[in-house]
């Protein structure tokens, strides 16, 4: 791996407050996203729709015009795909070195046969938005659930 494929990721909340970072390899950009490499740094977290390890790799797309980041997960063992993660954001900050995402609570699970969980509700709803990040938010949804 070339230093210069290596990229931070920087996840923050709603209110831009750092809430996790790690490392990623660049695998392509684009005008308006970037698509990279990173594997799962942290301990095993056993959720209602699936376990994410340590060490399963996610394939990680950012929008600088989206309001969702897409996250394809694999298996750390065997390399399956498990699903796909759409966290709902403020359109990333793409930079060369870094990539900086706003977490507005709300997700999608899409499972490998095709359905959709919509997670957080209720964290979204509780958000201080304004009408135009709502709105942006809810079509993003509509969107991915069409």
């Amino acid at each position: 791996m070339h230093p210069t494929d290596c990229i931070t990721v920087i996840k923050t909340d709603h209110t831009g407050r750092e809430v996790w970072r790690y490392q990623g390899v660049v695998l392509e950009r684009g005008p308006h996203y970037i698509m990279l490499e990173a594997l799962f740094d942290r301990d095993d977290r056993e959720l209602e729709y699936v376990t994410l390890r340590r060490g399963d790799r996610f394939v990680e797309h950012f929008f600088d015009n989206r309001w969702y980041n897409i996250f394809e997960v694999h298996d750390v063992d065997d390399d399956h795909i498990k699903g796909w993660y759409y966290n709902f954001a403020r359109p990333a900050q793409i930079a060369d070195s870094d990539v900086c995402s706003d977490d507005l609570a709300l997700d999608v699970w899409v499972f490998p046969d095709g359905r959709k969980l919509v997670l957080d509700w209720d964290e979204f709803a509780a958000l201080p938005l304004d009408e135009y990040e709502r709105a942006a938010v809810l079509a993003a949804l509509e969107e991915i659930r069409g």
